[in-house]
C-alpha cells in the first residue's frame, strides 16, 4: 500500500509533543513492514534536517484565504519519504504553533498543509491511503471529499484520522469559513459546526472514513462527557473507534546502548543504573546522600492535563518523605513558578530544570527510581512507556494509555482524581522501594515489556487493508 501521512510535525525535524514522535516512527516500522509510506509536514523556521533536502515541485497554488503559492522540498530517512511545505508566509516564524492560543491565523496555516498534501498526492506520491494526524491536519480528508471528487488521482483513496489529544480541536469563529474555502452549507452540526464555530477535529472526523486514536483506553473514555470535549455524543455515532496503541522506538530509548547516559546497563546487569542515578544527582546538584533514597522524576508540558494541580496539593507533605526530585519541562507560568519554588524551598533535594532537552530527559529515565504521571486524561503517553524499559517504576493516574501500559507487576497506579490518592499511590511505591530484591524484580518485569512499534504497526496495516477492502 501507499500511504500518504499529514501532520504539523515529525521527529527529527519539527517537535513541541508525543505527536512528533509518532510521526518520526509509525511510517518507519510500516515502511519496515513492506508499506510504501510519506509524510507531509509544513517547513518552520525552527525546523531541523539532518539530511539535505531537494526541491520535489515549485510554485504549488493553493487556494485558500487570498491564494498562497508553496514550494514542496523532500528528503528520505530510513527508506520514508517526507515532504516539507515552503511558505515563508506561513511557517517562518518564531515556534510552531505560536504564543498562549497560537497564531490567529492558525487556521489559514493549517488548511494550508491539508491542501498540499493533496497535492503532494497528485503531483509527486499518489496514496491508496490519506492518514491526517489531529486537528491540523484535519481538513485533508474534508478537501478531498469537497474539491477533489472528481479527480482521477483520488479512486479509491481512503481517509483515517487519527485524534492524539481531544483536548485540542482546532475551533476557530464562523467567519473563517469562506478564508479556509468552504461552502457555508458545511457549517451543520453533523459536520464542522461547534456551538456556532469551525472546529477542524470534527469536521476530519466526520468526513474521513475511518477514526482512530493512540489507546484503546482513550478510544473508550473520549465518547464520555468526562473526556469528550463537547464531541462525546458525535463520536460515539461514529463508533467503533479503533484505539491503537502508539509504540516506542528502541534504537533511540534503550539504557543497553543509549550515549546520552552516564553508563549503558540492561535487566541482566543492573549496576549500570546506579552510576546513572549517581551522575544525575550531580547534574542537578543534588546531595550525593541521596544516592540509597528513591529519587522521582518527572519529564512534562507542565499543562493542567498532567495533573499537576494534584502534585501541588500534597507537594509539601510528598517531600517530607525521605526522598529527593527532578524536575524537566515548560509551559504554564504558575507550574513553572511553583517547581521553582520547591528547588528553592528544598536545596539538595529538589533540582529543577525549566525547558527541555532530549539528551537530559534520557538521563532522567536511566537515573531516576520512579517516574511520576499524575495526568488528568492521557491519551497513550511515551514517557511511562520509556520508564519501563530504563528499569524505572511508573506511577501513574489510571487514565487512557496510563492504563493500558501499567499494571500492578510493573507500576502503581491510582484511580480518583484528588491529591489524596496521588500520595497513597506515592506512599505505597515508597514502601515498595525498601524491599530492594521484590523492587529489582518489578524493575526487570518492566524492562521486559515489549512495546516497540512493529505490533503497533500491525494493526494499522490491519486497519488501513479494511478500509480498502483488502
Amino acid at each position: 500500500m501507499n500511504i500518504l501521512m499529514v501532520a504539523s510535525e515529525a521527529t527529527p525535524f519539527a517537535k513541541t509533543g508525543g505527536l512528533a514522535d509518532v510521526l518520526g516512527s509509525l511510517p518507519v516500522a510500516l515502511q519496515d513492514r513492506g508499506e510504501r509510506v510519506a509524510v507531509v509536514i509544513p517547513d518552520y523556521r525552527g525546523s531541523y534536517y539532518p539530511h539535505a533536502t531537494r526541491e520535489a515541485y515549485r510554485y504549488l497554488w493553493i487556494p485558500v484565504g487570498s491564494g498562497y503559492t508553496v514550494d514542496l522540498y523532500q528528503t528520505t530517512g530510513r527508506g520514508v519519504t517526507y515532504y516539507f511545505v515552503r511558505c515563508p508566509e506561513l511557517y517562518d516564524r518564531d515556534g510552531i504553533y505560536g504564543p498562549g492560543a497560537g497564531f490567529s491565523d492558525n487556521h489559514l496555516r493549517y488548511a494550508v498543509l491539508s491542501m498540499a498534501a493533496l497535492g503532494v498526492a497528485r503531483h509527486l506520491f499518489r496514496p491508496d491511503i490519506l492518514h491526517a494526524h489531529d486537528w491540523q491536519a484535519a481538513l485533508a480528508p474534508v478537501y478531498l471529499r469537497e474539491h477533489f471528487h472528481h479527480d482521477p488521482t483520488f479512486d479509491g483513496v481512503k481517509t483515517l484520522f487519527t485524534i492524539h489529544n481531544l483536548g485540542y480541536q482546532g475551533v476557530f469563529g464562523r467567519e473563517v469559513l469562506p478564508q479556509i474555502g468552504l461552502d457555508a452549507r458545511l457549517l451543520n452540526p453533523e459536520q464542522l459546526e461547534f456551538y456556532g464555530h469551525v472546529n477542524f477535529m470534527k469536521a476530519g472526523i466526520a468526513f474521513a472514513d475511518a477514526v482512530s486514536t493512540v489507546s484503546r483506553g482513550y478510544a473508550r473514555e473520549i465518547q464520555t462527557p468526562e473526556y469528550g470535549f463537547g464531541l462525546d455524543g458525535f463520536l460515539r455515532r461514529y463508533a467503533p473507534i479503533a484505539g491503537i496503541l502508539n509504540g516506542v522506538d528502541y534504537d533511540e530509548w534503550s539504557p543497553e546502548h543509549d550515549p546520552h547516559i552516564a553508563r549503558n546497563y540492561s535487566a541482566a546487569d543492573l549496576a549500570g543504573k546506579r552510576e546513572c542515578k549517581r551522575a544525575l544527582l550531580a547534574e542537578y546538584g543534588l546531595r550525593q546522600d541521596n544516592l540509597d533514597r528513591p529519587l522521582l522524576g518527572i519529564i512534562s508540558r507542565f499543562a493542567a492535563q498532567k495533573g499537576f494541580d494534584l502534585f501541588a496539593d500534597v507537594a509539601a507533605r510528598l517531600l517530607q518523605q525521605d526522598l529527593s526530585l527532578v524536575v524537566l519541562g515548560s509551559g504554564d507560568p504558575g507550574y513553572e513558578s511553583m517547581f521553582r519554588r520547591l528547588a528553592q524551598a528544598y536545596p539538595g533535594k529538589v533540582g529543577v530544570q525549566i525547558g527541555y532537552n532530549t539528551a537530559l530527559a534520557h538521563r532522567i529515565e536511566a537515573g531516576i527510581d520512579m517516574f511520576l504521571m499524575p495526568s488528568r486524561y492521557e491519551p497513550c503517553g511515551l514517557n511511562q512507556i520509556y520508564s519501563l524499559r530504563y528499569g524505572t517504576v511508573p506511577v501513574v493516574r489510571a487514565t487512557g494509555g496510563l492504563d493500558d501500559t501499567i499494571d500492578e507487576e510493573t507500576g502503581f497506579k491510582f484511580r480518583d482524581y484528588s491529591g489524596s490518592a496521588l500520595l497513597e499511590a506515592l506512599r505505597w511505591s515508597l514502601d515498595a522501594f525498601r524491599d530492594l530484591d521484590s523492587w529489582v524484580r518489578r524493575m526487570r518485569r518492566g524492562m521486559e515489556k515489549d512495546f516497540s512499534w512493529s505490533a503497533s504497526a500491525g494493526e494499522y496495516v490491519a486497519l488501513y487493508r479494511r478500509l480498502l477492502g483488502r
